[in-house]
């Protein structure tokens, strides 16, 4: 590992695409440490230690919801577009050619029209955020003109995030997006560490102890999951082409456990964010039914087992559909048999679809209720010990594990390629 470190500063242009994505990201964290204008830093700190669910929320805004700042909203609007046309893909078969067998401009179609979503989703979400901030008394706004600034603002500099994040994407050492929810976390994640040691009763250190275990737990756990993979052994026929024969090696289709990765988790944390969403739209309303509905919305607490069994829910049922997106043994069959390759024991054909969708749905379960464990299991263990400083920690490592895991095999890719251009 820290060989392949060396080698990325001492070739020029990793060392170029690494200092981009890093002045990138700077940019990012200089942006979420501006508050939008008319902010009450006074009340700021104490609401968002009192609200757990904007806490969840903020992991996935970088860190930039919790101070109100112009980057509030993160990349979670253009998130939930991404959800949205991902949905649609199966709704619309059309819409699946253009995303995962269209042309590069199809594709190139494909993701504006989710940027064109994200817009009106980050304005719904702003106007949400900020009437939940306005009832709080955090921010204040003399006229609706501010308001509308306010919006606007928050809109354009998500929209603006999103186009930072592509920008890291194209250098090819991880995906932007994800750097940028990875940089929130490693910020915040510290200065957690150090509150829940400093704020913990006396009386409570076991229950501490006992937290910090299971957490370093769910670290070897999550790391060992998501390098687990099934290796199904493939062997291809010799063929006699002239006086040469090609063909007759041994080799296997690596599945790994967790095939989805983080993203089950943030789609469920995105679905997730609605109904209190919904809940703040209605907070103002004059009509008296929508007013119970705003309570009753609102009132959707992290800690609640309702709460918990439908993120649960969501995360395994994510965890399958992502999977079903990317993975599809129709096509792996196909290719084997083209390349004259076969799985022993099975035909190739509808029965080497059967054993691979077979195999892969087996696989998925299991990975599918461990990321619904893994994101469940501080909030119950938080609920046990009292700790609840760090109840979103669970999501948090997962999410770092992945980016990291996800950026050295990024990076290794591109050392190996490097490599072979220079023999």
């Amino acid at each position: 590992m820290w060989k392949n470190f060396l080698a990325l500063f001492k070739n020029p242009d990793l060392r170029k695409k690494v200092l981009t994505v890093l002045l990138l990201l700077v940019v990012f964290r200089l942006m979420a440490a501006i508050p939008l204008p008319d902010v009450n830093t006074e009340q700021l700190k104490a609401f968002f230690q009192n609200n757990q669910f904007l806490g969840l929320f903020n992991i996935f805004t970088g860190g930039a919801l919790n101070n109100i700042s112009i980057v509030m909203l993160g990349v979670g609007p253009y998130i939930t577009a991404s959800i949205i046309m991902q949905l649609l893909t199966m709704v619309f078969p059309s819409l699946k050619e253009y995303f995962y067998e269209g042309t590069e401009k199809e594709k190139a179609l494909f993701e504006q029209y989710t940027r064109l979503v994200t817009i009106p989703l980050a304005v719904l979400q702003s106007f949400a955020f900020l009437n939940l901030f306005r009832s709080q008394g955090l921010v204040t706004f003399s006229s609706p003109i501010f308001l509308i600034r306010d919006i606007v603002l928050a809109t354009a500099s998500s929209f603006f995030l999103m186009w930072l994040g592509e920008l890291m994407t194209e250098q090819k050492i991880g995906n932007g997006i994800s750097f940028i929810i990875f940089t929130g976390i490693v910020i915040n994640f510290p200065k957690e560490i150090a509150q829940t040691i400093i704020s913990v009763d006396p009386t409570k250190i076991p229950n501490m102890i006992i937290f910090f275990v299971v957490s370093l737990l769910m670290v070897v756990g999550a790391v060992f999951i998501s390098m687990g993979q099934r290796k199904i052994p493939v062997s291809y026929a010799k063929q006699v082409r002239g006086t040469k024969i090609y063909g007759g090696a041994d080799t296997y289709l690596p599945l790994r456990v967790n095939q989805a990765g983080m993203i089950p988790i943030i789609f469920a944390v995105s679905i997730l964010t609605f109904p209190q969403m919904i809940g703040n739209f209605l907070v103002n309303s004059q009509n008296p039914f929508w007013l119970k509905v705003s309570l009753a919305l609102r009132s959707f607490s992290t800690t609640s087992w309702l709460y918990l069994i439908l993120y649960f829910l969501l995360v395994c049922l994510f965890t399958f559909f992502y999977t079903s997106l990317t993975f599809e043994p129709d096509t792996i069959a196909e290719n084997l048999q083209k390349r004259g390759g076969f799985i022993p024991g099975y035909r190739p054909g509808q029965t080497t679809v059967n054993y691979l969708a077979h195999t892969s749905q087996r696989i998925t379960l299991f990975g599918a209720l461990f990321l619904g464990l893994i994101a469940i299991l501080p909030i119950i263990l938080a609920k046990i010990t009292g700790i609840t400083t760090m109840a979103i920690s669970g999501a948090s490592l997962l999410i770092m594990i992945e980016v990291a895991l996800e950026t050295i095999e990024a990076i290794e890719a591109q050392l190996v390629m490097r490599e072979y251009e220079i023999s």
